[in-house]
C-alpha cells in the first residue's frame, strides 16, 4: 500500500545505504522510502542484471572472466533512478522487464561475482549517488549488496535489512510464482539460497558493520518496515542538527518495537 507524501523540507543532501539478503524486502521498502521522500533511488541489483543480459545477448560465456569484465566496461547502460518507474536501458533497448526472467536470476551470479565487473559497476553506481547528491532530489537511497561498506560508506544514514529464511523465501515466491504454498517455496529456495551463497563470496551483506543500523523485518508488514526506515531516517536528521535527546528517544522505541539495533 502506498502511503503518504514525506518530502523533506530540509535541503541538505541525504543518502540512505541499504543493504540486505534476497527476499529481505530492501528493493520494495527502499522504492518506497525514496518516494516518500522525494528522493532517487537505485537499484545496484538490476545493474548486475542489465549487466548479464547484456553478456548472454552478446553470447559470452559468463564463466570467461576477462571477457565478461571488459565487456561491461563498455556497456552503455541507461539506469533510471525514478522510484515510481525505474527503468533500464542497454544501448537502444528497454531491458526493465527482460533482467527479471528468471534465465537473468540463474546466470546473473556468475556476473555479479566478477571482480572487474564489481569494480566497474561500483563506479558507475558512485557517480550515480553523487548526482543525486547535487541533482533536483538532494539525495538518493541506494540499495543492494554492500552499499553501506563499499558504494557509499559516507551515506547519511546506512542499514541492514534483514528477514528469517521462512520469510525471506515467503516474499520472493509471493513475488514470483504468485503464491507461498510449499510448492512455491521449494521452487523459490535454490534461487535465493544459491544467490545468496554465491554473492557472499565476494561482498558482505549478511552481518552489520560499525555504524550500520539492522532492522529485522521477520515480524513486520510492508508499510511497518517503510514505517521503521523512515523513523530512521528522521533519528538521523535530528542528531545532524544536534537534537541528541530526540534522537535517543526515538532509537529506543524503534529498538523496542521494530528490532532496530545499532552496531
Amino acid at each position: 500500500m502506498t502511503g503518504p507524501d514525506e518530502r523533506r523540507p530540509d535541503p541538505r543532501p541525504l543518502v540512505v545505504a541499504v543493504d540486505g539478503p534476497s527476499g529481505s524486502g530492501k528493493s520494495s521498502v527502499s522504492r518506497e522510502v525514496a518516494r516518500r521522500l522525494g528522493l532517487a533511488y537505485l537499484d545496484t541489483g538490476a545493474m548486475y542484471r542489465a549487466a548479464c543480459w547484456s553478456v548472454l545477448a552478446a553470447g559470452i560465456d559468463p564463466a570467461d572472466t576477462d571477457t565478461v569484465a571488459g565487456h561491461v566496461r563498455a556497456l552503455p547502460l541507461a539506469v533510471g533512478t525514478d522510484p515510481s518507474a525505474p527503468a533500464f536501458g542497454v544501448g537502444d533497448v528497454d531491458v526493465t522487464d527482460a533482467i527479471r526472467e528468471t534465465r537473468i536470476s540463474t546466470a546473473v551470479s556468475a556476473v555479479a561475482s566478477n571482480a572487474g565487473v564489481r569494480t566497474e559497476l561500483r563506479r558507475r553506481q558512485r557517480e550515480i549517488i553523487d548526482d543525486a547528491r547535487t541533482g533536483p532530489c538532494r539525495g538518493c537511497v541506494a540499495e543492494g549488496r554492500d552499499i553501506t561498506t563499499v558504494v557509499a560508506p559516507d551515506a547519511e544514514v546506512r542499514l541492514l535489512l534483514t528477514a528469517d529464511e521462512r520469510s525471506r523465501l515467503a516474499r520472493r515466491a509471493l513475488e514470483v510464482h504468485g503464491s507461498a504454498d510449499a510448492e512455491a517455496l521449494r521452487a523459490t529456495r535454490d534461487q535465493v539460497l544459491r544467490r545468496d551463497a554465491d554473492d557472499s563470496a565476494v561482498t558482505s551483506f549478511l552481518t552489520a558493520a560499525d555504524g550500520v543500523h539492522h532492522l529485522d523485518s521477520s515480524s513486520l508488514d510492508f508499510d511497518q518496515t517503510v514505517r521503521a526506515v523512515l523513523d530512521l531516517v528522521a533519528g538521523a536528521t535530528a542528531v545532524a542538527d544536534g537534537d541528541a535527546d530526540g534522537d535517543a528517544d526515538g532509537d529506543a522505541g524503534l529498538a523496542s518495537g521494530a528490532g532496530l539495533r545499532s552496531h
